[in-house]
Order: C-alpha cells, then sequence, then structure tokens
C-alpha cells in the first residue's frame, strides 16, 4: 500500500460530504430556529420554568428535561452560520433574538426564584456560578458536533445531546436566582457561563461551516473581513481569558487540598493519643486549620509539625492547631461508663414499667370488682336455674373484655366494658334458636349494650350408660 492509496483512505473514511444534506437544506435548518415568535417563544418560557424548579429542588432529571427542550441553539448556530456565509442580516437577526431570548429567561428565573420560598442554594445551582476552560472545551467540541448533526440528510439525536452537554439554560436560571437573591458573585459567574457557551458554540459553527467550505453569501473586501476577524478574536480572547484564570485558580484549589489532606494524615494522624476532629484548608487565606482532641502537643512539637509543610507543598501556609486541652481519655473508662449509664437507664425505664404495669393491674381489678357488683348475678342465676332445673351444674360470673375503637388500634386507645359468663352442663344439647334466645334474654336482663358482652357456654354431659349384667354359671 503506497502513501498516496493511505491518504486516500484515510481521507474517504473522515470525509463529512458523503451523507451531507443538500445546500438549500441546511441554509433553511440553520434559518428555521433563529427568530422568537409565537411557538418558540412560549417554550422558551416554560424551559426557563421547568429548569428553574429542578435547580430549585436539586433535581439533576428535571434539568435535563429542561434543556432538551429548549430553542436558544438556534439563534446561537445561526450567528456562527451568518459569519461563515458573510451574511451580514442573518448575523444581526441571530444576535437580536438571542439577546432577546437571554432577558426573557432571566426576567422570567428572576420572577420565579423571587416568588418561590425555597431559597437554599443547592449542588446543582452551585455548579453553574464558577466557569473554567473545562466548559470551554466543552461548548467549543459541542458546537462542532451539532453543526455535523444539523448538516446531515438523516437528522440525529445530536443536537439535543448537545443542548445537554453545553447546558444553556441552567446558567441563565443560575443568573436569575444570583439576581433575586441579590448575590452578584452568583449573577456574573452563571451569566459568565452562559457568554461561554454562546461564544464557543458560534465559534465551532464557523469553523465547520469553512470546513465543508459552504458557499458564502457575499464576498467581504479585505478591510471587512480583517475587521470581522479582529471582532471575532477578541471576542473569543475576552471570552477565553477570565476562563484560562479561573482553571488554574481551580486546578490550584485541588491541589491544596489534596496535599493539606495528605499532610494531616501522615503527621498529624501519625501522632499516638491524639484525635483529628476536623480539618478546613482554606486556600485564599493560604491557611491549614486542624481541630485535634487528646494529648496537647507541645511548643516544640508544633514547630516540628510546622517544618514539615514544605515537604508537603504546603511552603507558605499557616498551619493552625486548635488543642481542647484534655488528655486522650481511656477508652475502657469510656466504655465502663457507657455501660453503667446504659444499665441504670434500663433500670429506670423498666421500674417505671414495672409500677405502670401494676397500677393497670390494680385499675383493672377494681373496674372487675365495680363491674361484678352492678350486675345482678344472684338474680340472673336463679332465674337461669328456675328455667334448666334439670341442669347438672350452673354457674353466672362477670368481667371485663377489652374493646378496641377501631380494628388495629394500639391497647392504650381500647376501652373495657362488663362482661357476663353463664355455663350449662345438660344431658341433652341446646339448638342454635334456643341459645340465641338465652343470650338475647340475658342481655336484656344483665342491662348489658350487645349480645356479644354475653358469653354462654353449654356443656352436654351424656348419660352413663348401665353396666353389662354378667349371668354367673351354675
Amino acid at each position: 500500500m503506497t502513501l498516496d492509496s493511505l491518504k486516500r483512505r484515510l481521507y474517504a473514511r473522515f470525509d463529512l460530504r458523503h451523507d451531507q444534506a443538500e445546500l438549500a437544506d441546511i441554509d433553511a435548518t440553520f434559518r428555521s430556529g433563529v427568530e422568537f415568535r409565537g411557538t418558540n417563544l412560549w417554550v422558551l418560557i416554560f424551559a426557563i420554568l421547568i429548569a428553574s424548579i429542578g435547580l430549585n429542588v436539586n433535581s439533576t432529571a428535571v434539568v435535563i428535561g429542561a434543556m432538551l427542550i429548549s430553542p436558544l441553539m438556534g439563534p446561537i448556530m445561526a450567528l456562527g452560520y451568518g459569519a461563515g456565509i458573510n451574511d451580514s442580516a442573518l448575523m444581526r437577526s441571530s444576535l437580536f433574538n438571542l439577546g432577546l431570548a437571554a432577558l426573557i429567561s432571566l426576567v422570567a428565573s428572576t420572577l420565579y426564584f423571587w416568588i418561590t420560598p425555597l431559597t437554599q442554594a443547592h449542588s446543582e445551582l452551585l455548579a453553574r456560578t464558577t466557569p473554567s476552560i473545562w466548559d470551554v472545551l466543552i461548548a467549543l467540541f459541542g458546537g462542532l458536533a451539532g453543526v455535523i448533526g444539523v448538516t446531515r440528510q438523516v437528522k440525529s439525536n445530536l443536537i439535543p445531546g448537545v443542548a445537554i452537554a453545553t447546558a444553556l439554560m441552567p446558567p441563565l436560571c443560575t443568573a436569575g436566582y444570583g439576581l433575586a437573591t441579590g448575590n452578584l458573585s452568583y449573577f456574573l459567574g452563571a451569566f459568565y457561563l452562559f457568554a461561554i457557551n454562546c461564544v464557543f458554540i458560534a465559534i465551532a459553527t464557523l469553523m465547520m461551516v469553512r470546513v465543508m467550505r459552504l458557499p458564502s453569501l457575499s464576498i467581504l473586501e479585505t478591510r471587512s473581513l480583517f475587521k470581522r476577524r479582529t471582532v471575532v478574536g477578541v471576542v473569543v480572547l475576552l471570552t477565553l481569558v477570565p476562563s484560562v484564570f479561573l482553571a488554574v485558580n481551580l486546578v490550584q484549589r485541588e491541589w491544596f487540598d489534596s496535599h493539606a489532606a495528605r499532610f494531616v494524615q501522615e503527621v498529624l494522624r501519625a501522632k499516638p493519643n491524639v484525635l483529628v476532629v476536623s480539618q478546613e484548608p482554606n486556600f485564599k487565606a493560604r491557611q491549614l486549620r486542624v481541630n485535634l482532641v487528646g494529648d496537647r502537643l507541645s511548643e516544640a512539637d508544633i514547630k516540628a509539625v510546622e517544618q514539615r509543610l514544605p515537604e508537603y507543598g504546603l511552603p507558605d501556609v499557616k498551619l493552625a492547631l486548635v488543642q481542647s486541652g484534655q488528655a486522650m481519655l481511656d477508652m475502657n473508662l469510656v466504655k465502663k461508663d457507657l455501660l453503667n449509664e446504659f444499665v441504670q437507664s434500663n433500670r429506670v425505664d423498666i421500674a417505671e414499667r414495672e409500677a405502670r404495669i401494676a397500677a393497670l393491674q390494680g385499675q383493672l381489678q377494681a373496674e372487675q370488682k365495680a363491674a361484678a357488683s352492678e350486675l345482678p348475678l344472684q338474680a340472673i342465676y336463679r332465674e337461669v336455674q328456675a328455667q334448666f332445673p334439670q341442669a347438672l351444674q350452673l354457674s353466672v360470673s362477670s368481667g371485663l373484655q377489652s374493646v378496641a375503637a377501631k380494628p388495629g388500634a394500639p391497647l392504650q386507645s381500647q376501652t373495657t366494658r362488663p362482661l357476663l359468663l353463664v355455663q350449662l352442663q345438660l344431658r341433652n344439647a341446646l339448638g342454635d334458636d334456643e341459645q340465641e334466645r338465652l343470650r338475647q334474654g340475658l342481655r336484656t336482663r344483665a342491662g348489658l349494650a350487645d349480645v356479644q358482652d354475653v358469653r354462654l357456654e353449654v356443656l352436654v354431659v351424656a348419660p352413663a350408660k348401665p353396666a353389662p349384667v354378667v349371668k354367673k354359671k351354675r
């Protein structure tokens, strides 16, 4: 295989023209999403409100849904397309509609966060307040992928994916939160992130239009072309430089935190009878605050610890040790004290429970006596005896039964009511109708509320069989 054939194969492999749409279709697609009027405008407002709610309740799924339905990508990509084909009218229209969309989004999100009772800034919202160079790279590569998706014959899910990756909607909502709460740093950080996404998606679109050699609408003069390129370069630099500074600051902070954590782990935690309660690295103040309990470190020990800071990349950091002033407690004594306290607490609980049970038992006995004294047991006994003179045995007694107000109710909510118990021993069984009439009569005689308060037990005793006569043989 020759070098030329290898080049041709590679070129054919990466060629974008084989599935590229017609030029008229590409132009119509870019221009269709520019203007915010009617449907696009209402969808934008609803998407902003959905994203604001998602940030407010810290729901990633809701924020992603808002980004999917947001129409903000249209004017941004049209701006880059207009710059690529030298269409000044399209560029002006895209800039106007993008500014209008940003203004409406800010107003809607500010009104929402001004009205909502939930004012805490969660992680989803805070993540949009500190942009960096990585957000620039995401917007740039996302824009490149988005242009490829727009210019294909078969439309894919590239545009929704770019909308999620570049996250145009959440920064505007976060900026509205900053305005509603009066937090200027949140507003500036979030709006700067939105500006990064807009600028570099448009730049990516411009780059891909030039790479794919889409036809220009007009040929610019050398002076006009130089002026336009200068403006684009200045805008890119003004957007890029702060993000680089923020990225460097973020990396330095991450290094500081990791070095501080390693220093605390290997130097302070390694000391016997010393317990690190918390550590608070402060990158801006170049300070490491550590709270300790246990044996106090002497001045010589503290100086020895401070001298080891440069070994961990912390040469200019001030170490602030906050010591409790107490020696390390004997863990055996601590366990013993906890066990004694637990046993004593259980003893108190058991004593209270036993006293409660005794009181309830006394109350129950008193209620049983009261109920027994209220029911006319002797009169009922005589009446049943007169009704069943053939009874072999008869007993009449009373008691209390628990009744729940509702099925499954706890014991504390249950009440008691009198119970009449009549036991009969008969030679012949009673029918169901006879037993029911007897229960109704006993309920009426005892003055009970329900027939269930009468318990009737009938025991049938079979008559004894005569012993067989045995004849004696003579």
